[in-house]
């Protein structure tokens, strides 16, 4: 094999590592939303491969979750300040909010 064809494999193998770690970390595979909640605390796990919507009662109020595209995120709160809606979508490990009126939190934690 000439030098320029195994620069040219080397090349192909680090982009294929590349996008690989990519996909891990930007489409949720290997990550789970932790949701906890009520009083006392529930915990529930939420797959974020799947698309779907989750509306869970706390005890307070109904939070409305939306995992999409490997991400989490509070929708259409039914709290007054609707401060959690501001943190936008969760999808990497260590990525944090909450709803303090409705005592809820979600944490992206790795699998």
């Amino acid at each position: 094999m000439g030098k320029h064809k195994k620069e040219i494999l080397f090349t192909l193998m680090i982009l294929a590592a590349a996008a690989g770690l990519w996909l891990a970390t930007h489409h949720g595979s290997g990550t789970v939303a932790v949701v906890r909640y009520g009083d006392p605390q529930v915990e529930q796990r939420i797959d974020l491969r799947k698309d779907a919507d989750y509306d869970i009662d706390t005890g307070t109020y109904t939070v409305h979750l939306h995992v999409e595209n490997g991400g989490i995120a509070f929708v259409n709160s039914p709290c007054p300040d609707h401060l959690c809606e501001g943190f936008g979508i969760l999808q990497n490990a260590g990525d944090w909010a909450a709803c303090m009126p409705a005592r809820t939190s979600i944490t992206i934690e790795e699998k």
